[in-house]
């Protein structure tokens, strides 16, 4: 009997989200290479050269094989995200 392989991979995933008028969407969500690239990414909205009106970096296990999803692990958060706004 063939065991089956775990093709279990990590994903740094940077999602950021910008403003259409009043509504908040998704922009293209970035691969990154690993969580120090993703908080870079972070860095630079603090800084004001990335403007967007928020992002959140999500780490991920995906199973290659299966196209299965893990439960996502919110690294970190900045700006306006879905579901996380504040009143400040």
């Amino acid at each position: 009997m063939r065991e089956a392989s775990v093709a279990l991979a990590e994903r740094i995933v940077f999602q950021p989200f910008v403003r259409q008028g009043t509504v908040l969407r998704a922009g293209a969500p970035i691969l990154c290479p690993n969580v120090d690239d993703a908080r870079r990414r972070v860095e630079k909205i603090r800084s004001g050269i990335l403007h967007v009106a928020g992002a959140v970096v999500v780490r991920i296990q995906v199973d290659e094989e299966i196209g299965d999803y893990g439960e996502p692990e919110y690294l970190e958060r900045i700006g306006d995200v879905p579901g996380h706004e504040d009143d400040d």
